[in-house]
């Protein structure tokens, strides 16, 4: 079982994160953030893991710190998980649809980090969730996992639509990214380690 698990304590957040790679137990999500619990909820559904998030955020203050740390644990419990990334894909990407929206999401866990980032938003807030961090959400995923990843919105729309596209979208490609290869042993990499 791959499994990875993060309790990260700083002056703005108090987040215990774990994730398990190939698991369809129900996943238990609070972040204080109801939106970003519900795009959290995707990932899980459709990259079938299993997260169990509970968060205490300074959201007195707004939801940046909260997005942003959220982002850092899932990386951090995500790079513990793939651990030596031995046999695994490597690249996936997938394009989903939501309703009049089309979402990209290209993901290669390479080792290093980069975040390709091209959405905008009609509207600035999605519930108690500014638009603005979901960026730094991924931001923060992207730098801790080690992962290349790219997002373009190939057709805009609601705003809703479109950041859940994203999400599903990131789902299904993590999920493909991270699947083990039958039968391979080996990282996929020409320099023999991914790092």
């Amino acid at each position: 079982m791959r499994v990875g698990e993060v309790k990260r304590d700083t002056s703005e957040t108090k987040i215990q994160l774990k994730l398990t790679l190939d698991s369809q137990a129900p996943s238990k999500i609070d972040t204080g953030l109801p939106f970003l619990d519900h795009m959290l909820y995707q990932i899980a559904k459709h990259g079938r893991m299993n997260l169990m998030i509970e968060v205490k955020g300074d959201l007195e203050v707004d939801c940046h710190h909260t997005a942003e740390d959220v982002g850092m644990a899932f990386g951090m419990a995500l790079k513990e998980a793939l651990g030596s990334k031995a046999g695994i894909q490597r690249f996936a990407d997938r394009i989903v649809p939501m309703d009049e929206v089309l979402a990209l999401c290209a993901i290669d866990l390479s080792g290093r980090a980069y975040l390709g980032y091209d959405a905008v938003y009609p509207s600035q807030m999605l519930g108690t969730l500014a638009t603005e961090s979901i960026r730094e959400f991924f931001k923060g995923l992207a730098d801790k996992a080690g992962m290349c990843l790219h997002f373009r919105i190939l057709t805009p729309g609601n705003t809703h639509h479109m950041v859940e596209a994203q999400f599903k979208a990131f789902a299904l490609a993590l999920k493909d990214a991270a699947a083990v290869q039958e039968g391979d042993t080996s990282v996929p990499s020409t320099k023999g380690m991914l790092d």
